[in-house]
């Protein structure tokens, strides 16, 4: 049994991308985690895959699955614990009109990678583009800031964010404006992002190793196109004391974007649009703990403070808690 798995959530039947997906697990004997939900599918009938319907969820000894509500990415929080408790060490997640490109292969968590440099906000996106665009959830004021590459260094980088050429994850002012595919350059380097310079990440193409798996913890009570990019500032935020990184790689994915009403994904990206930069203010005076094993106890700091501040109501908290109760135990039962 391998101790790789990839995750998605979906509410339809295995797509294009889906099939081309399974393809490059079944060489490495990994299993695909699929969370459905209240819309769908009823079943998942492919090779390889472990299809978690919303009653299989429910009937979990979770925690966290008799507190998550339905129709709402958040599921997906369901097939990262059953991935881990069933051994995985490391996760790829990624979304149903997502498919790997010729270069996909699962890294390491220890790469050689250029060092981004900007003042505070460094558009990751620019690094490996010429093409203005940028990612979904950076402040709008900071999109044509300067970006740099600096030196480079062997660094550990438990999360990993794989960009992803086509119609790229943006927001929807970039694509109301232009909406073209975008090819990100293949051979340039790795870069990661230093202690205090920020970059959005997303869920569509991210690597995830076993010492940040309690920071995949995707909030259920906040707008659905915040979910995975407040996600993954709260998650760079805990790397930090960590002694780990966040490093964006060259393209390993396609991607032919399901229908989306593009003023529905406006009104839903207008907390970040106009919050990003006080979340991750608060968020960067937290007095965190240090060490490899913080981030449990970080990620709830976090959220304690991000609760106080109005971006999630009380009631976050204690779908937090459960997920890392129960990302402790899934832990416990793979080692087992």
């Amino acid at each position: 049994m391998t101790d790789f798995a990839a995750i998605l959530t979906t509410i339809q039947a295995p797509t294009e991308q889906v099939h081309d997906l399974l393809a490059r697990l079944a060489p490495l004997g990994a299993t695909l985690y699929v969370a459905g939900d209240s819309k769908g599918p009823a079943a998942f009938d492919v090779p390889h895959t472990r299809f978690l319907s919303l009653a299989d969820q429910k009937a979990t000894s979770w925690k966290l699955a008799a507190l998550l509500g339905e129709r709402h990415y958040a599921r997906k929080n369901i097939a990262y614990l059953t991935a881990v408790a069933a051994g995985a060490k490391y996760l790829y997640e990624t979304d149903d009109d997502t498919a790997p490109n010729a270069r996909w292969t699962p890294p390491g968590q220890h790469i050689e990678a250029d060092c981004a440099v900007a003042a505070k906000w460094a558009n990751a996106y620019r690094l490996f583009t010429d093409d203005l665009c940028w990612p979904r959830g950076l402040p709008l004021d900071s999109i044509r800031d300067p970006v740099g590459r600096g030196g480079s260094a062997r660094i550990w980088a438990p999360i990993q964010q794989g960009l992803i050429d086509g119609n790229t994850d943006v927001d929807a002012i970039w694509r109301l404006l232009w909406s073209h595919d975008i090819a990100f350059n293949d051979t340039a380097a790795p870069v990661y992002l230093p202690p205090g310079l920020w970059c959005p990440f997303n869920s569509q193409s991210t690597w995830w190793w076993e010492d940040a798996f309690p920071l995949l913890y995707l909030p259920f009570n906040c707008s659905f196109r915040m979910t995975d990019i407040w996600r993954g500032f709260i998650a760079q935020r805990c790397l930090w004391p960590m002694g780990a990184h966040l490093a964006f790689m060259p393209p390993d994915s396609f991607q032919v974007r399901n229908p989306h009403d593009l003023m529905v994904d406006f009104e839903q990206e207008v907390p970040g649009y106009l919050g990003n930069r006080k979340l991750v203010g608060i968020i960067e005076d937290l007095a965190l703990q240090d060490g490899p094993g913080s981030a449990p106890a970080n990620l709830l700091a976090c959220y304690r403070a991000l609760i106080a501040a109005g971006y999630f109501p009380d009631k976050e908290l204690a779908l937090v808690e459960a997920f890392v109760s129960d990302m402790a135990e899934a832990r416990a039962q793979a080692s087992t």
